[in-house]
């Protein structure tokens, strides 16, 4: 690692609010990541039902998060950060206190209105760091965020699971939503800024929907739906493999040296001195897939992984700072919505493509299907990204 790599770093981290955001970030995020595994395992376990039914919640709480990511940004954008958070306080205290007690038909409508009022922790952090980090700044701060989501992946499912095994499901989603209560509080107190200022300490006027959703931007939010749907179709295409071959005590391992790869990735990424073209980690990430399918043993498994895996996080940053970049200031709360939107319908694609895959052919096709599927959305968007006029500083520098 150069010295100016890691002065990058250092200059990120001395800017004012930002540690602070950032664990704070983190420690929004564990519950997050947590909520889903709780609640699978609660309709399965304490229910009774299986996991089409746990998987139908777990599709409704996505189609919410999905509507609601940009109308919570727009809200963000027109009141301000607190109307929201105390609108997501409110729906996490009711509905995580209650979810325990209902039956399968009333927990898929209050997990759809938990998802459409729910938390917005991912949209706040990236339209608060675009605002506290200067421009220079920011794909390092990205690439951080990044690496701070993959932790969060890692602790959030696994405590979960503890918490229902150990005590029960009802104990689990209390604590979940305790977590996401006090995550509430914790930003109302800090209050991020969201929202840039002019000279003269007002804002500018919100600009037409046609002067910014443009094809650049669509562009962006395709790669980054594209790179959600490949990192969770690899994923469960390789949990398909190892259970398959009776291997599936080593599935956490092999997660877990996915993800430091990851990690290991968005470090160097964000350390770099130039950015690079969002579409060509998404590109490198979908060719560094295929191999997978060649997987035998557990072990050959991780150690194909490992490619892929040092391009999730820097192929995620990427598309977030691009996406940020592309966003006038006016408008960042929907469209860092947006973003988060697309992140979640790519993840949501990924079960049923991949599952479908593995179902009527096998794991290692699915593999070859999601991995082909990254590379030919990259070409896609890099097409329609420079075809649209993108910016060649974020897209393609020299």
């Amino acid at each position: 690692m150069s010295s100016a790599g890691m002065a990058g770093y250092r200059a990120v981290l001395a800017v004012p609010g930002f540690p602070g955001l950032s664990a704070l970030a983190f420690l929004a995020r564990v519950p997050a990541s947590a909520a889903a595994v709780t609640i699978t395992l609660h309709v399965v376990l304490t229910l009774g039902h299986g996991y089409a039914a746990a998987g139908s919640v777990g599709a409704a709480t996505t189609v919410g998060m999905a509507l609601g990511a940009p109308l919570l940004g727009r809200v963000v954008d027109a009141r301000g950060l607190r109307p929201v958070l105390v609108l997501a306080l409110v729906s996490a205290a009711v509905f995580w206190s209650v979810a325990p007690v209902l039956g399968l038909p009333a927990l898929l409508a209050g997990a759809f209105l938990g998802g459409l009022l729910g938390l917005p922790v991912y949209s706040v952090v990236r339209q608060s760091i675009a605002v506290l980090v200067p421009q220079a700044r920011r794909r390092t701060a990205f690439a951080l965020d990044s690496m701070s989501v993959e932790v969060s992946y890692i602790l959030g499912p696994a405590l979960g699971s503890v918490l229902v095994l150990r005590l029960s499901s009802a104990v689990a989603m209390r604590v979940v939503g305790v977590c996401f209560v006090l995550a509430a509080i914790a930003l109302l107190v800090l209050d991020p800024p969201v929202h840039e200022l002019d000279d003269d300490g007002g804002r500018a006027a919100r600009p037409p929907t046609r002067s910014w959703l443009r094809a650049p931007l669509v562009a962006s939010l395709l790669g980054a739906a594209a790179a959600s749907l490949l990192v969770f179709g690899t994923e469960l295409a390789v949990i398909a493999h190892l259970q398959t071959t009776g291997r599936a005590g080593w599935i956490a391992v092999v997660n877990a040296v996915w993800c430091v790869a990851s990690l290991i990735g968005g470090f160097l990424y964000g350390a770099l001195p130039r950015p690079v073209s969002p579409y060509l980690l998404l590109a490198a990430m979908g060719v560094a897939t295929l191999p997978v399918s060649l997987a035998g043993p557990w072990w050959a498994a991780a150690l194909l992984l490992v490619p892929a895996g040092l391009f999730c996080a820097p192929s995620l940053a990427a598309s977030t700072a691009a996406v940020t970049e592309l966003a006038p200031e006016r408008v960042r709360g929907l469209v860092t919505g947006l973003l988060g939107s697309a992140i979640t319908l790519g993840a949501a694609l990924a079960t049923p493509l991949t599952g479908l895959a593995v179902d009527l052919l096998s794991p290692a096709a699915a593999l070859l299907l999601v991995g082909a599927t990254g590379v030919a959305v990259a070409g896609i968007a890099a097409l329609v990204a420079t075809r649209g006029g993108a910016d060649r500083d974020i897209y393609y520098p020299a």
